[in-house]
């Protein structure tokens, strides 16, 4: 430390004085924010993303919804990724008043498709680096008791699971509800599995995270 620093210290407290009891508190930075979900438009992403599925004369089929926990707790969903629509095949399978805000990639974020999956509660994340802007909004949203929704193999088909939703459950003192997405024949088949708690080794976590999906990928027979 330098014999100047408090000099200057105290100008830069006369420049920018401290907040008082009547002054308004500062805003947090954009990127201190926690998304929030709008519900109309998250309900209408889910509803038109549905149409692809009706109109190709298939069907969602939805099992073990009474493994998830009630809202208003925080909840990291873990899934298994296959295509394009498994985001919105886990938000319509959720029950009422659970809202799922996805990690998604930030190519995604367009002009066009930006604006509405923000909206959505959905936010972005950099997969080719650790973004660690991306794990600090992902535990704000778990500090509301919201729900972060991320796929531990990044791309569809992956295979390799990242530790990035263990981590964030671990950080954000949160379980894991594993979900496994399968189609047969003119079924899409949603699967929740029993939550599993945070604790443990991330790496031991993973692994279990990762065993758990392989089970509930696994295509079962029809609802009763």
């Amino acid at each position: 430390m330098s014999d100047a620093a408090p000099s200057q210290h105290l100008g830069a407290d006369r420049a920018h004085p401290a907040p008082t009891a009547s002054s308004p508190a500062p805003k947090p930075k954009e990127s201190e924010l926690t998304p929030v979900v709008n519900p109309r438009v998250y309900r209408f992403v889910v509803d038109i993303t549905y149409l692809p599925v009706l109109l190709s004369g298939m069907r969602l089929e939805v099992h073990g919804r009474e493994h998830v926990p009630p809202p208003g707790t925080p909840l990291v969903v873990a899934a298994n990724h296959r295509s394009g629509l498994d985001p919105f095949l886990i938000a319509r399978a959720l029950p009422p008043g659970r809202y799922m805000q996805f990690m998604a990639k930030k190519e995604l974020f367009g002009p066009i498709t930006g604006p509405l999956i923000t909206a959505g509660g959905s936010y972005p994340v950099d997969r080719n680096i650790s973004d660690v802007k991306a794990v600090r909004t992902s535990l704000r949203i778990l500090a509301a008791g919201g729900t972060v929704g991320i796929f531990p193999e990044g791309t569809r088909g992956g295979g390799e699971l990242h530790g990035g939703a263990a981590l964030i459950a671990a950080k954000g003192r949160a379980p894991i509800l594993p979900v496994g997405i399968s189609r047969v024949g003119r079924r899409w088949i949603v699967r929740f599995g029993p939550p599993l708690p945070s604790r443990g080794g991330i790496k031991a976590l993973t692994v279990e995270v990762g065993e758990r999906l392989a089970e509930l990928a696994q295509p079962v027979g029809e609802k009763v």
